[in-house]
């Protein structure tokens, strides 16, 4: 069996831990006199970047960067390391594993699972992210859109994860959002499990197997599979 299990939003609140960055950097760019990029996030401009491949390339410093540059022409070094330093610190100050992450991971290496993860931005923000997080242990593989140069908007990275477990014919594809976890899984011919949760839980599923509102009952879902299989 392999599962190919997403982090941001599955595994932690990435989102959220985002959202108070944004948050506490508002008045930082008040104080800085910064009132375009202060207008660009209040009009949540920023959702122009939810289809765009770098915004699945990048780490978080990166598109803060990459975001300013869009507004202004020109943007010193020390006011980019300030900002950089503030989101930082904030944003890890509030990244939290879901309550049921653990648990879901364990269970699935109590099925002699094979586990990969999949998952997009850079290679030095996501590393940062599993090490923090203390979760690198439950994966017999990492596949990150930094590394591979591809983003979950294509399906060369699934196809990446099967090709590392050839002899793996049972596959699940776990993850938050429809149109990269899902439509990758689907790819490659993976079981689809959409957990509702984060950025993009009120989008409407398109290439969902099954629709579930926690880790817990994506496990459920993965034994009862199993057991039609064997």
């Amino acid at each position: 069996m392999l599962v190919i299990v997403d982090l941001d939003d599955t595994l932690c609140n990435t989102w959220e831990a985002a959202r108070w960055s944004v948050l506490r950097l508002l008045p930082h760019l008040i104080r800085k006199r910064k009132f375009k990029a202060l207008l660009y996030i209040l009009t949540q401009r920023y959702k122009e970047l939810e289809q765009s491949r770098e915004l699945h390339l990048l780490d978080l410093d990166e598109l803060v960067e990459n975001f300013m540059e869009r507004i202004y022409q020109k943007i010193s070094e020390d006011d980019l390391r300030e900002m950089f330093e503030l989101v930082d610190r904030t944003f890890f100050s509030n990244l939290k594993l879901y309550p049921d992450a653990v648990e879901f991971l364990k269970g699935l290496k109590d099925m002699n699972a094979k586990v990969v993860l999949v998952t997009d931005s850079s290679s030095e923000w996501q590393r940062k992210k599993l090490e923090y997080l203390n979760l690198k242990q439950y994966f017999d593989h990492l596949i990150i859109s930094g590394e591979t140069g591809h983003s979950k908007l294509e399906p060369y990275n699934f196809i990446l994860a099967k090709r590392r477990f050839p002899r793996e014919n049972e596959i699940y594809v776990v993850g938050d959002r429809d149109d990269t976890d899902m439509r990758g899984g689907k790819e490659i011919g993976a079981m689809t499990i959409l957990v509702r949760r984060g950025y993009f839980k009120s989008l409407l599923p398109k290439h969902a197997d099954y629709v579930v509102k926690d880790l817990r009952e994506a496990l459920e879902v993965i034994k009862n599979e199993h057991k039609k299989r064997t």
